[in-house]
């Protein structure tokens, strides 16, 4: 099968696939049994078709789903103004008993909902005239990813991986990016702990298809429920709110007058059902994942009796 890398860069992982058996007149094969893609590139699939001479070719669809009959992609809302079909000629000779083809299907920004098995389908003007090609190819999207390490010996730093399930196999070349900035070519990067930059990675070739950043927490904001003056044997919740990847786990605590911060709650809300005078006072909010920790500006509850 040839890929053709797309304006929007496209990477596949190919594994190759038998020959159908069956009428000699009539089969539909493929090139390659299964396809490994990025989400948002582009994908072509392609298939090889003989039909016996004399029958007319009125339909060539590719489909995923079948109903009463197989489902034309082009008639498909999931793949409106996505899919484009390619089919050529290659020979239909007198002394030869069968025609041949090639029809090619591309599939343009395609998104993790786009996983399935694609089988090609034509239909002649003769009766029983129909041919699927069972089965199919299958077709895997993926996000490229940054996988996070904590190595024991380099407890301020963590190890960041360049990671896709379509590069398990083969020579691939990776491109560091800080805060959007390219830094190097290689599959590992590092990351000190409570680092201010962002940092993402992409496939040589396919940079318009970058990871999502990985980034430690941005200082925490807290926020509270009900608004307004907050009453003794009323109902509050007060909420972390931190933006970061991978996703902020949330520590709260009371910070006693004059003392370190007390005891801690686990949590991105803390809640007072009902909240009571001796709650009063200074709290933090911490927000951690594996690549730093922010606490946020002490936040102060003062409970009205009555």
């Amino acid at each position: 099968m040839n890929l053709r890398t797309a304006a929007r860069g496209f990477v596949a992982f190919l594994l190759s696939v038998p020959a159908l058996q069956g009428n000699p007149y009539w089969a539909v094969t493929y090139p390659s049994s299964n396809i490994c893609a990025l989400r948002g590139s582009t994908v072509e699939i392609r298939s090889n078709y003989k039909y016996p001479k004399g029958h007319a070719v009125e339909k060539k669809l590719w489909f995923t789903n079948i109903h009463n009959e197989p489902v034309d992609l082009k008639d498909d809302t999931d793949y409106t103004g996505r899919v484009q079909y390619s089919c050529v000629e290659h020979s239909c000779l007198r002394r030869y008993s069968t025609c041949t083809e090639t029809c090619t299907l591309r599939i343009k920004d395609v998104t993790q909902s786009d996983s399935a098995e694609y089988k090609f389908r034509i239909t002649t003007n003769k009766e029983g005239g129909a041919y699927s090609g069972v089965p199919g190819v299958k077709l895997s999207v993926t996000d490229l990813q940054v996988k996070v390490i904590i190595p024991p010996s380099s407890p301020n730093r963590v190890q960041l991986e360049c990671h896709s399930m379509c590069h398990r196999t083969g020579y691939v070349t990776y491109i560091w990016y800080r805060d959007g900035t390219q830094q190097q070519h290689r599959r590992i990067d590092w990351f000190n702990i409570n680092s201010e930059y962002r940092s993402s990675c992409a496939v040589q070739g396919s940079e318009l298809l970058p990871s999502p950043s990985v980034y430690a927490p941005e200082t925490p904001s807290v926020g509270w429920t009900p608004p307004g003056v907050i009453k003794e044997g009323s109902s509050v919740n007060l909420t972390c709110t931190s933006e970061a990847n991978p996703v902020a786990i949330y520590t709260w605590s009371k910070v006693p007058t004059g003392h370190p911060p007390g005891h801690s709650v686990q949590g991105q809300q803390l809640s007072f059902h009902p909240i009571q005078s001796s709650d009063s006072g200074q709290y933090l909010c911490k927000a951690k994942n594996d690549l730093g920790t922010k606490t946020s500006s002490s936040f102060s509850i003062d409970v009205k009796c009555g």
